[in-house]
């Protein structure tokens, strides 16, 4: 394999390194340039989430602290530059959980440009629900450069427990989901709720029900706003006594409805996360079942039967997929291979073309911390893997 190293700006222990790829036939479309980009997160950094705007700022959060309950920062990085000075995200400290890798904060880039973030209260997160049950806080970066003080945005769906996501879509449409049982206890009872704003995260509606009730306790939710203009969400269902499969939500203005896309049956919460985001007239999502990760392009209108691709290279235990997509429909996917509880994995990836079709995949590849995860943007022609 040819490797080579392009130094991209340093600063606060970030190093970006370019990589060839090689390993897999050749298709009929090649990949661009020097494709792949590894950027570690600022400050030794975990939980990195990351989107780029229409100028090819990358937009960038990340955690730091204890794991039962630490801060999440923000950065921002233009083309040919390095990050800027972070910027406290949480205006209450240590109100941020990392443990698990499920319930840390998601963020999204509105159509201005303006970061939204929200996640999870940690146990020491202001203010407790009812018996002291965990908040949904949200926040948004202000006109001055600075978040403002974080907000509450739970009026009667207590019971979080695998985190809670966020999409920010057409002009000041804002939509934060996350899942609860809302006191009725029990995996059987869990929903998805959704609240959401239409003035840009200024005021934010009552949250209401947009799942049958069925979702498996601890696993993440991902979501995005897809291009005509809905929410979209991944979460992982459940029926008893073990079926826990994958399941694409489309939350309507009055209703919802939901496609299977993949079954797993396990005994267990395997506390998965995913990855979502816009591909031109369609979505990129990405998830795991049963220790192995896949990538599918959802049609934003008409019937849902994804092609789903996978990892061509053998291999277990793989979690926390992220997937990209560039201009010309090259996809990227990373995952966390051999991650599990309190502990860490191996950064892994591969690049298919817009056929679906593998180019190449990771060699040698840095570890990913523990409680962390990969995340991919695309910015100026090249994939930046964050991890």
């Amino acid at each position: 394999m040819a490797t080579t190293h392009r130094r991209l700006g340093q600063r606060a222990g970030v190093v970006a390194t370019c990589l060839w790829l090689s390993g897999a036939a050749v298709a009929a479309q090649p990949p661009p340039l020097d494709p792949i980009v590894l950027v570690r997160v600022p400050d030794a950094g975990l939980q990195p989430a990351a989107e780029v705007d229409d100028a090819g700022r990358v937009h960038l959060i990340y955690f730091r602290g204890a794991p039962s309950g630490g801060d999440v920062f923000y950065v921002s990085r233009p083309p040919a530059s390095g990050f800027s000075a972070p910027v406290r995200v949480n205006s209450q400290s240590g109100s941020v959980i990392a443990t698990g890798t499920v319930r840390g904060a998601h963020l999204s880039l509105g159509a201005d440009g303006r970061p939204h973030v929200a996640w999870m209260g940690s146990n020491t997160a202001e203010p407790r629900g009812p018996d002291g049950q965990s908040p949904m806080l949200y926040t948004r970066l202000g006109d001055d450069g600075r978040f403002e003080p974080q907000r509450n945005l739970v009026t009667r769906a207590y019971g979080l427990d695998g985190g809670g996501t966020i999409a920010a879509g057409p002009p000041g449409q804002v939509a934060v989901l996350w899942h609860a049982d809302a006191g009725r206890g029990g995996e059987d009872q869990r929903q998805v709720w959704m609240t959401t704003s239409s003035d840009g995260g200024v005021t934010f509606a009552p949250e209401r029900a947009v799942s049958e009730p069925g979702v498996c306790g601890c696993c993440g939710l991902s979501a995005a706003f897809d291009p005509v203009g809905a929410v979209r969400a991944l979460y992982r269902g459940f029926d008893a006594p073990d079926h826990r499969s994958m399941y694409l939500l489309s939350a309507g203005d009055e209703d919802f409805a939901r496609v299977e896309l993949e079954p797993w049956r396990i005994g267990a919460c395997p506390m998965s996360t995913s990855s979502m985001t816009t591909d031109d007239d369609a979505l990129l999502v990405a998830w795991e079942t049963a220790g192995q990760v896949s990538w599918a392009r959802m049609p934003a209108q008409g019937p849902i039967s994804p092609r789903v691709v996978r990892p061509t290279v053998a291999g277990t235990h793989r979690k926390h997929p992220a997937v990209a997509a560039s201009a010309d429909g090259h996809v990227l996917m990373a995952w966390a291979e051999g991650a599990g509880w309190n502990r860490g994995g191996t950064l892994r990836w591969e690049l298919f073309d817009p056929d679906g079709r593998s180019i190449g995949v990771s060699d040698a590849s840095p570890g990913v911390p523990v409680w962390s995860r990969p995340a991919v943007v695309v910015s100026s022609g090249q994939f930046i893997i964050l991890y």
